[in-house]
């Protein structure tokens, strides 16, 4: 036990250091199924990406289109 200890304090210092916030993309698809536009959200947290691309998808839905988190 005391030579496991060791091994899950570093991987949970490895987690923790590691950063959640990345580049995400919400491509939005015209009513054809084509790209039409694509929005870019760089280093942001998964979360906010969603929220901000679930807002377009609103949007783009009311012409037939739809927006997807990338």
């Amino acid at each position: 036990m005391k030579k496991f200890a060791p091994i899950v304090m570093v991987a949970l210092l490895a987690v923790a250091f590691t950063s959640c916030k990345k580049d995400w993309s919400c491509e939005c698809k015209d009513k054809d199924g084509n790209v039409d536009f694509t929005y870019t959200y760089p280093k942001v947290a998964k979360s906010s990406a969603k929220t901000s691309c679930d807002a377009a998808n609103t949007t783009w839905k009311a012409d037939g289109g739809s927006c997807s988190l990338k």
